[in-house]
């Protein structure tokens, strides 16, 4: 978690239908998003962002270890979930 942001990754295992994997994850969050009721004054709207390449992870910090992603497909992927049109499914 970053912020209100989830990355997810997908193929690390060697299975050959990761990109359609994450997309099905998109369209169960956006379908899940439907069914939640926020207050009266308040709109629930998520984006998705997906991008297909190398990513390499590893935990940071002594004190407060995080384990992140790096990489050009984590950025990417990253920008296109952040200025992306809401509810919708951005793919590079």
């Amino acid at each position: 978690t970053i912020g209100d942001a989830y990355m997810v990754a997908a193929g690390h295992d060697g299975c050959t239908d990761h990109a359609q994997r994450v997309i099905l994850m998109g369209l169960a969050m956006l379908e899940a998003v439907r069914g939640v009721r926020p207050p009266p004054s308040m709109r629930l709207q998520i984006r998705v962002g997906v991008h297909s390449g190398p990513a390499f992870t590893g935990v940071v910090g002594r004190r407060v270890p995080r384990f992140c992603f790096f990489g050009d497909t984590v950025n990417v992927s990253s920008r296109m979930e952040s200025t992306g049109v809401p509810s919708c499914i951005h793919i590079s």
